[in-house]
């Protein structure tokens, strides 16, 4: 079983998982509670829906209704989380398969590329998160520093540092996985040189003619020999 392939694993894993919930997550962006603490109310929203509480701790969620009157940037993040999330659960298979320690997919050799497989799929997984929360986060920055935007402003939400996390463990897990195919490759060869003939209690001494005899050295040393 190899390390770095379970690392990869566990990278990969925590990065989906974390992917998920910055996905189903409704503070994306948050209104500030230093401007709000007259009414002691804050608004935070999601890519699925907008949320308010208070300080009595009711709060009311609504869901987008219609996806036509949803702003262009938040349809984006939709598709790119939704991506992500997606190329992230696919990995994960692929990642199963992979391992060396699970008897499914082939010999070694089928392993290695399932493994490497799986570290392109995570990668494309972290990178959609990555673009995605990046460029929420964009929109949310723009309209805070514009001094002409009038309307309420918003800061960045618990998801979006949820999914910036998420990618980059997504990412690290898929470089793991495709450099563990080198793991793969560096099998132990051994040369067989073929059966050596070894003339163990076996002479040769030159007869007649110059051809070599071999004659068995028990046979020189008889009971003859000693009277």
């Amino acid at each position: 079983m190899s390390r770095a392939q379970i690392s990869a694993l566990v990278f990969g894993v925590g990065g989906f998982g974390a992917l998920v919930a910055a996905t189903a997550s409704n503070e994306w962006k948050v209104t500030t509670r230093a401007s709000s603490v007259i009414t002691a109310t804050w608004v935070y929203q999601g890519l699925w829906m907008n949320c308010a509480g208070n300080a009595l701790g009711s709060f009311h969620c609504r869901p987008h209704f219609t996806i036509f009157k949803v702003e262009g940037y938040i349809q984006a993040c939709r598709g790119l989380m939704i991506a992500a999330v997606s190329l992230g659960f696919f990995g994960s298979i692929f990642a199963l398969f992979g391992m060396k320690c699970t008897k499914v997919g082939g010999s070694d050799k089928a392993k290695a590329k399932i493994a490497c497989l799986a570290g392109i799929v995570f990668i494309l997984s972290g990178l959609c998160s990555m673009t995605g929360c990046s460029l929420y986060a964009n929109k949310i920055t723009t309209e805070f520093f514009d001094p002409l935007y009038v309307e309420q402003k918003y800061e960045l939400g618990a998801a979006l540092f949820i999914g910036w996390a998420g990618a980059s463990l997504c990412i690290i897990g898929g470089v793991i996985f495709c450099f563990s195919i080198s793991d793969n490759n560096k099998t132990p060869r051994y040369a067989y040189n073929g059966a050596t003939s070894v003339m163990s209690s076996r002479t040769k001494y030159p007869g007649a003619g110059g051809d070599l005899k071999t004659t068995n050295p028990s046979k020189q040393f008889d009971k003859n020999a000693y009277v």
